[in-house]
């Protein structure tokens, strides 16, 4: 790996830089046609009636081969995420771990509602939507086109997505994901300070998951 290539590589935050290496390398492989996407999606029957929990974590971690979508979901996945990840989770990895964690648990329940085998990029959107949420007076300039203020970014994303796609279930992934970031960011910033008054199983991560990643 080129030098220059791998500085930039290594200042992205650990989980942040641990995603995008696997969603990559998950890409190439298919792109290589060492696996197929038939071998990735998630369905309940195929992941545990059939005995392949592989798929329950491979569903998150394939967003297509390599192409124009690709580079755009890879680009604002790491640019956020690791936005997210520097500044609230800083210091913090398994905190941040643990909200891609519930926030992928509630994926793989919704999936079976919304049909969607691969569950990728609504999760991406859980950290693009919650950046957008805990910095809602940043301007946000769109390829130097438009300018918009943070809380629009994720619908201005899907609707990109969609322009890309050229149909409606890219963008309805993208939709449930910025569901399920609204969700996450209602328990963290709301939920913990109004009405519990401090931080629950669900905005922080357990002690042995924080012994493990070694924020303790």
């Amino acid at each position: 790996m080129p030098v220059g290539i791998e500085a930039w590589v290594t200042q992205i935050p650990p989980v942040t830089r641990t995603w995008l290496a696997l969603a990559v390398m998950m890409s190439l492989a298919v792109q290589c046609q060492l696996v197929t996407p038939l071998q990735l999606y998630f369905s309940f029957k195929a992941a545990f009636t059939n005995f392949q929990p592989w798929r329950a974590l491979t569903t998150f971690l394939y967003f297509g081969t390599l192409s124009l979508d690709f580079v755009f979901h890879m680009f604002f996945f790491m640019r956020y995420s690791r936005m997210l990840e520097e500044s609230s989770f800083a210091n913090r990895k398994a905190d941040y771990f643990w909200l891609l964690f519930l926030s992928a648990l509630m994926l793989l329940a919704l999936s079976p509602l919304v049909n969607l085998p691969f569950l990728s990029s609504p999760l991406a959107f859980v950290p693009i939507y919650l950046w957008s949420r805990r910095h809602p007076s940043t301007p946000i300039s769109l390829f130097g086109l438009v300018t918009i203020t943070a809380p629009y970014l994720p619908l201005a994303l899907v609707g990109l997505a969609w322009m890309l796609n050229g149909t409606w279930r890219a963008a309805a992934g993208d939709l449930v994901g910025c569901a399920v970031g609204h969700i996450g960011w209602f328990v963290r910033d709301v939920w913990t300070r109004e009405m519990v008054g401090g931080p629950t199983i669900f905005s922080e991560a357990p002690l042995a998951l924080k012994r493990l990643f070694g924020d303790i």
